[in-house]
């Protein structure tokens, strides 16, 4: 394919051929696949929603309007929000046509969720062209085959290239050329660098740092009081641009997850338990279509001061088996009741890690799971007949799915 004319200079663009890692991210995924499906949403603030908000339009974002934010207060601050529920099997059907496009770009994509990935066009030029061009037509690509819009950002690492890509959306290309990436970085807040979530950004505020360069400045010991010596290292490094991970391919997923959204206001232990069963169910599924099996089982919440909390256990055996895994979660969930009682929560994610193929995996004496696991294949099969609602647990009954948010494209 030849290179065609430049992008526009309004894109920020420079050329430097050692920065070739690219991030590519769609733009408000969940609503944009929406209003490209529906004339009428086009232009006019909306979401998508059940409960609490999962997605919204750049058009609902001008009025403040935030995933996880409950509908109720997203309607207060936008009266004219239009609300739909979700589609998942018509963003998994996008996702796919987007990361073909990706793959048939470059060989070198990693995925990282069901709408962004990053790509590797260093061994392109002869044959495509600088990184802005292969970006330049990608970006078109996705708009003229898949109808929708989106983001990415160009730099010699892969942290650098996702925030050049959050600083270039909407529908934006940026390129950090090598050699510039301390210019471009430090003069951001604090807050573009992962793991500056809403507790450490107010713990560095306080202490009057606001920007990456600022922070870049404190010595290691004196960031390490402040914030513990992991989170240190770790903002450390980015404050410096180091970030030595390559785009990895052809590599199996090390965990299979999914999280859901629960909204701002209180919720009963029974409530929670609900989600947690129906996210489980899920994962569990996924892990046999997959045909993996994993030890760790891991729980992630949101509390209500935004503050997070991550909790594991590791099983005796590798499984995928619905009521083991289950047990785990819930044992994992009750050891965090007090916080849980004490900050209220907004979001529970569950993953299954340590996963292997359920091939290599011999089986300890007496299978006592195995009518259940006869089970979850009997239900598995009935499902990829009928669909996923066709059966469902007791417990479920007359809750809406709509919550889920899904990590990764099926």
């Amino acid at each position: 394919m030849p290179p065609q004319d430049d992008p526009p200079a309004c894109e920020h663009m420079f050329v430097h051929e050692e920065a070739t890692i690219m991030h590519a991210d769609l733009d408000s995924f969940f609503a944009s696949v929406e209003q490209r499906d529906d004339p009428s949403l086009r232009g006019r603030p909306m979401a998508v929603g059940g409960g609490v908000i999962l997605a919204a339009s750049y058009e609902a974002k001008a009025f403040g309007v935030r995933t996880a934010m409950g509908v109720g207060r997203a309607r207060l601050a936008c009266p004219g929000l239009i609300v739909v529920p979700p589609r998942f099997h018509a963003y998994s059907e996008a996702s796919r046509a987007v990361f073909a496009l990706f793959e048939d770009t470059t060989p070198l994509v990693e995925g990282i969720s069901i709408d962004e990935a990053f790509l590797e066009v260093g061994g392109l030029r002869r044959l495509a062209g600088r990184p802005v061009e292969i970006a330049a037509r990608l970006r078109a690509r996705v708009r003229d085959e898949v109808g929708l819009a989106i983001t990415v950002g160009i730099a010699s690492t892969k942290f650098l290239a996702k925030v050049a890509s959050a600083v270039a959306k909407p529908d934006g290309l940026l390129l950090v050329p090598a050699g510039t990436e301390l210019a471009f970085l430090h003069p951001l807040p604090i807050e573009r660098l992962w793991g500056v979530g809403p507790a450490t950004s107010e713990r560095l505020r306080s202490r009057g740092i606001l920007t990456v360069g600022e922070l870049a400045a404190v010595p290691g010991n004196a960031l390490a009081s402040m914030l513990g010596r992991g989170a240190a290292h770790h903002l450390n490094a980015l404050a410096h641009a180091r970030d030595p991970r390559r785009v990895e391919t052809g590599r199996r997923r090390r965990s299979i997850g999914a999280q859901r959204a629960l909204g701002s206001r209180p919720h009963t232990p029974a409530e929670i338990d609900t989600s947690l069963v129906a996210l489980v169910d899920r994962v569990t599924s996924r892990m046999r279509k997959a045909e993996r099996v994993g030890r760790t089982v891991m729980l992630r919440l949101r509390l209500g001061d935004f503050s997070r909390l991550t909790r594991s256990h590791s099983v005796a055996e590798a499984t995928a088996h619905t009521p083991t895994i289950l047990m785990a979660a819930r044992a994992l969930l009750e050891s965090s009741g007090p916080l849980i009682a004490e900050r209220g929560l907004t979001l529970v994610g569950i993953s299954v890690g340590n996963l292997v193929d359920e091939r290599a995996v011999q089986l300890s004496l007496p299978f006592d799971a195995g009518s259940s696991g006869a089970l979850d294949a009997a239900v598995d099969d009935i499902r990829t007949r009928f669909g996923t609602g066709s059966v469902t647990r007791a417990v479920l009954l007359h809750h809406s799915p709509s919550l889920e948010m899904p990590l990764l494209p099926d």
